[in-house]
């Protein structure tokens, strides 16, 4: 059996190749540029989720898939050219990252684009896996000056906060529902443990670090200005939406959410103080 790994270069997708040949998986990766380094053992092929004929054979000879598109313009399309070619190479099975809350945040750019490519998937009859998670905790692995340096815990998590959920969970799930039976049509929720909040992500940053860390708090104005410094304007709009969405509704795992992944994995989800603790060593060593 042999996977195919689209994305396989970023945080997730790297640590769900790691996971694949844990299990002793025989991997390719799909990548976007030639100079690209892939992990021993693995198989590497170029192409573009735009490039119809390269996607066609990168799936030559592949069983399954883990599909990762990035949040772009033409994320959609990306999803649906990859989707559609599955479909006709008739693969056993394909497990799409989507992420929480999908279809109730449709008014944000890239929930809508999964949410429809979700919606393409079940209308169909190759068996897929969707595992949709909330807010990955090592995205804070970029804070590192704004939180030892500025003092200052700069995201906009709110009040109500997020379920924030650690990258080699959805990452281990990945694996699984590639490697083992009875995932498919199945559409899992990625939610830790605990409800991370602004104020209480800036005291767990102050507990570690042993000096004050404040939140922000929830300027969205200056944070769109703030990531159009990092980023394409329109991406800045996205993420501005996308937080505004969890001041207003909240991002908090659903009932059974946690339970059910704890099933899954075979052991709790990681919790987000454990993960700040670890940056913390790191950033120190």
């Amino acid at each position: 059996m042999k996977t195919l790994v689209i994305g396989g270069t970023g945080k997730v997708g790297s640590a769900v190749v790691r996971e694949l040949l844990r299990r002793k998986t025989n991997v390719r990766m799909m990548v976007r540029r030639q100079e690209a380094v892939v992990p021993d053992g693995v198989e590497k092929v170029n192409g573009d989720l735009l490039d119809p004929l390269a996607v066609a054979k990168a799936l030559d000879g592949v069983d399954k898939l883990f599909l990762l598109n990035a949040v772009v313009p033409d994320e959609l399309t990306q999803g649906l050219i990859a989707f559609a070619l599955a479909k006709r190479k008739k693969l056993k099975h394909v497990v799409y990252l989507s992420v929480f809350g999908a279809d109730r945040f449709q008014d944000v750019a890239h929930f809508a684009s999964k949410a429809a490519i979700e919606n393409a998937m079940r209308a169909s009859d190759l068996p897929f896996t969707i595992r949709r998670p909330n807010y990955f905790m090592q995205n804070d692995l970029g804070l590192k000056d704004a939180l030892t340096k500025a003092g200052i815990y700069p995201i906009p998590l709110g009040r109500q906060g997020v379920s924030a959920v650690d990258i080699r969970d959805i990452a281990e799930v990945a694996a699984i529902a590639l490697t083992t039976d009875g995932h498919e049509g199945k559409t899992y929720n990625l939610n830790g443990p605990d409800a991370l909040s602004g104020p209480r992500a800036a005291a767990i940053w102050t507990d570690l670090l042993g000096s004050p860390v404040r939140y922000a708090g929830e300027d969205m104005d200056g944070f769109e200005e703030q990531m159009r410094g990092m980023a394409p304007a329109w991406l800045a709009f996205d993420m501005r939406m996308m937080f505004q969405r969890y001041l207003e509704r909240g991002f908090l795992a659903e009932a059974g959410d946690v339970a059910n992944l704890t099933a899954l994995l075979g052991h709790p989800p990681r919790n987000y103080q454990d993960f700040a603790r670890e940056a913390a060593e790191k950033w120190r060593s």
